[in-house]
């Protein structure tokens, strides 16, 4: 079985004329499945239309923490209205980020918490972004309980242990496979394997040998080839089961 890249951003202004031919040649790379994520509503709707047109990709919809500024007033339903939407399977990417001053940390905490109001309402899962924000994002979701996944953790493996006591997924990108990254391989060997997701975040994060190149799903072969080494199992399998672990959160026994 094939890969399914869970966290992917394919926007036009990143690949350019380049795109429908990146995402033609996906099934012939053993990509079987891709979560195309937005970040604020017309990303959010390009991903849908790219759904719309390729049996493979589904959507995730949301607002990013450093878009939880100058929202309409009815950005809410709005969103409600996305997730809606036909192959829309997941509410992302939503959560924290404190890496820079803005947005204050006030309004990100606050367009968080109403997203998650709004996936608890839906039952929908939600794809978490955290960065230099694991406190408060822990604290929010221990609060919160969603259903979802930190996607490319970069936090403790005590962190790591925390949120899979929550009952969440966490997801790791190419990031893993840098000879920097000695925290997430820690956190990565504390998750239990049936609770890993493999993802790209392409176009960013590129997995060695391909580092600072653009990167897009096909690259998982790499991450999940280093994901298998930390765990002990082989790459097919380790392709395998992280995607059997994505279809359970997304889909529910649903397809």
């Amino acid at each position: 079985m094939g890969i399914f890249d869970t966290h992917a951003h394919y926007y036009k202004e990143d690949f350019g004329e380049d795109l429908e031919k990146v995402l033609a040649d996906l099934p012939h790379k053993n990509v079987e499945k891709v979560l195309a994520i937005g970040c604020d509503f017309p990303s959010s709707e390009e991903q849908i239309e790219l759904a719309a047109r390729y049996d493979y990709i589904y959507a995730a919809v949301g607002i990013h923490p450093e878009n939880a500024v100058e929202l309409s007033d009815d950005w809410e339903i709005r969103l409600e209205n996305l997730l809606k939407r036909d192959k829309v399977v997941a509410l992302g990417e939503i959560g924290l980020d404190y890496h820079y001053p803005e947005p204050p940390k006030d309004i990100q905490k606050t367009v968080f918490v109403k997203q998650l109001e709004i996936a608890k309402r839906l039952d929908v899962p939600v794809v978490i972004h955290s960065r230099d924000a694991s406190g408060d994002t822990l604290e929010i979701l221990k609060e919160y309980k969603p259903r979802g996944v930190v996607h490319c953790f970069s936090g403790s493996p005590e962190t790591a242990r925390e949120i899979i006591k929550l009952g969440m997924y966490i997801g790791f990108t190419g990031v893993l496979t840098f000879k920097n990254s000695k925290k997430a391989q820690a956190a990565c060997e504390t998750v239990p394997i049936d609770r890993l997701l493999l993802e790209t975040d392409c176009p960013y994060m590129a997995p060695v040998p391909h580092r600072g190149e653009r990167c897009d799903s096909s690259m998982i072969a790499f991450t999940a080839a280093k994901m298998a080494e930390i765990k002990g199992v082989s790459a097919e399998e380790m392709i395998e089961i992280a995607r059997q672990n994505g279809e359970r959160l997304f889909f529910n026994d649903k397809l």
